[in-house]
């Protein structure tokens, strides 16, 4: 078992496609993640991205977009094991509690991290969309939008 092993979600109100154009982008991997190197594993395009990660830890990391309605569940799994600088290899996982501790703070770190990041993005891409308000020009599945010429069919008076 990883050192660092966290799942988050996040819904974002914005089309697959430029999502998944930010998440292949290299230029934002280092903000979002600054303390490892990344190597794409598998461009999943639409879906999203999986990486190898080596540096300051070594593991994966991925991020998988799922359409959900109007947006973007943006999953993002990490499974990470600090790297020990001495030898250049994944540190075993603490046994003794302060050791525990450490690895416990170093995950919630990653965590808030992460979610700086993805809310980060999340107000980037809606912004000037009122909350609670669907993405311009999308309509759901099998529903045609509103003819506006139309008229309200009247009814006969009583």
């Amino acid at each position: 078992m990883p050192a660092v092993d966290l799942v988050d979600e996040t819904f974002v109100v914005v089309d697959r496609p430029t999502l998944a154009r930010i998440v292949a982008d290299p230029t934002r991997w280092a903000g979002w993640w600054p303390d490892v190197s990344l190597t794409v594993f598998m461009d999943r395009g639409l879906d999203g991205v999986r990486w190898s990660v080596s540096g300051g830890s070594v593991g994966s990391l991925e991020i998988w977009l799922e359409e959900v309605g109007d947006g973007v569940l943006v999953h993002h799994y990490a499974r990470l094991d600090p790297v020990d600088p001495a030898s250049g290899t994944a540190r075993p996982l603490p046994t003794d509690l302060a050791g525990r501790r450490r690895a416990a703070r170093a995950r919630a770190a990653r965590a808030r991290s992460w979610k700086r990041s993805v809310w980060a993005l999340k107000d980037e891409l809606e912004a000037g969309r009122e909350v609670g308000a669907r993405r311009p020009g999308w309509q759901p599945a099998g529903v045609a939008p509103p003819d506006r010429g139309a008229q309200e069919p009247r009814t006969a008076p009583d």
